[in-house]
Parts: C-alpha cells; sequence; structure tokens
C-alpha cells in the first residue's frame, strides 16, 4: 500500500514564485551571480527536501497563510517540487554563467527563470509543473 501523496496549499507556490521573481530580477538587474545562486540554493531545498521546509515555504506557513484564513483548495506537491528541480537547473547554469565570466549565458538562463516564475506568480500556470504532467504521461509509470 503506498502512502497518500503529500499535499500543499495551492496559494504557497504561487507565493513562492512572486518572491522568486524578485530575487531573479533584481539578479538580473544587478548581474549577481551570487543572488542566482542563493535562489538556486531555495531551489535546491525545495526540490530535495520538499516544499514545506523549503525558504519560501516556510514564509508562506509562517507569516502570510495564517493571515489569509482556511485553505481550500489543495494540490499534489509532486509537480510544484519538480519545477522546483527545472528552476534549479535554470538557476545553476545562470549563476555558472555570471560566476564564471559569461555573462550572456548567465542573463539568458536567469532570464528565461523570471519568464516562468513570474508566469506562476501573476497567472497561476506553472511551467515546470505542466512539464511534470507532460513527463508522467509519456513516460511508463514504474511498478
Amino acid at each position: 500500500m503506498t502512502a497518500p501523496a503529500r499535499q500543499v496549499d495551492v496559494r504557497a507556490p504561487r507565493f513562492a514564485a512572486a518572491l522568486t521573481s524578485v530575487v531573479l530580477a533584481v539578479a538580473l538587474l544587478t548581474g549577481s551571480g551570487w543572488l542566482v545562486a542563493a535562489q538556486a540554493a531555495a531551489f535546491a531545498v525545495g526540490a530535495f527536501a520538499g516544499l514545506r521546509v523549503a525558504p519560501y515555504g516556510v514564509l508562506f506557513r509562517v507569516l502570510v497563510a495564517p493571515r489569509l484564513g482556511p485553505v481550500r483548495e489543495r494540490e499534489p506537491e509532486a509537480p510544484p517540487r519538480f519545477a522546483q528541480f527545472v528552476g534549479l537547473l535554470f538557476a545553476v547554469v545562470g549563476a555558472a554563467g555570471y560566476l564564471a565570466g559569461a555573462p550572456v549565458v548567465g542573463a539568458v538562463a536567469t532570464g528565461l527563470a523570471l519568464v516562468a516564475a513570474l508566469l506562476n506568480a501573476v497567472t497561476g500556470f506553472c511551467l515546470g509543473c505542466e512539464l511534470y504532467l507532460t513527463v508522467r504521461r509519456v513516460l511508463p509509470a514504474r511498478t
């Protein structure tokens, strides 16, 4: 018997995307590879340890959620967690580009991550989540 899938408040990933957008926009404007690396670390925690312990997830749970009222809708954690992994890949490339002296690579990778984060923050459409669902449909499930 498998354990039930972890669920998250649907508002939490949008909050995280909004904060991510701010961090990546500042990084893009300043060309700071270290700031992109810090965002990569935040993505890594969310991707590997889970959204509940990710920095923006903790901020949401402690500071924001109590002011919003009860959770009305939850979603499986797996798609947004996969999205954190995709964000991590772009942030690692962005940070490496900036820190290795290839600012165009850094800016392009950071800019792509920023577009995805802004799309999620503004509309609720999560590109990484959709990619997760597509991969699940294409690849056979392991038994």
